[in-house]
């Protein structure tokens, strides 16, 4: 029979070091994301204000998770998930808008309607074609990330039972 152990001692205090520090690198990026948002004055649409949203879902999972105990470690989790999903919507979006600036493109308005549509979609990750930074929703999701990181074994150090039941 697997019982959880009980960190006692030295162990839980590195445990909660580590655990803060993962915290302490979010808010970091969170903080850095909103000054780029901000920066770029990326709210002239309603798409455009998602990331807004999730970086307030990401300022209260933090909050959450920094607290650790029970249910909240739970509402930190969702909360981190639901910004990973924003991420990614993000990136897709990113890419997709680049896709579509594809023939617009000095360099690739002569060939890309004869380009094959993994060529398009390469140009478009790649930020070949289009002005979208596929990877700055990613710093969203890196934030969602830590805020997971840092709740792995929450459970177990409340005294909770890892499967959910009190």
């Amino acid at each position: 029979m697997n019982t959880p152990t009980t960190l006692t001692g030295p162990s839980t205090a590195v445990v909660r070091t580590l655990r803060l520090g993962v915290l302490g690198v979010a808010s970091l990026s969170v903080l850095a994301t909103g000054y780029e948002l901000a920066a770029t004055r990326h709210w002239n649409s309603i798409i455009q204000l998602i990331p807004w949203l999730t970086l307030l879902v990401l300022v209260v999972a933090v909050a959450l998770a920094a607290v650790g105990r029970g249910r909240l470690v739970v509402a930190a989790r969702v909360l981190a998930g639901l910004a990973l999903l924003a991420s990614l919507f993000g990136v897709f979006q990113h890419v997709s808008a680049n896709r579509a600036a594809g023939s617009l493109s000095s360099q690739y308005s002569d060939s890309w309607d004869s380009r094959s549509t993994a060529d398009k979609w390469w140009l478009a990750v790649t930020k070949s074609v289009g002005a979208a930074p596929p990877l700055a929703p990613g710093a969203l999701g890196q934030s969602a990330l830590l805020v997971l990181l840092s709740t792995v074994g929450a459970a177990r150090r409340a005294g909770r039972d890892p499967g959910g039941s009190s």
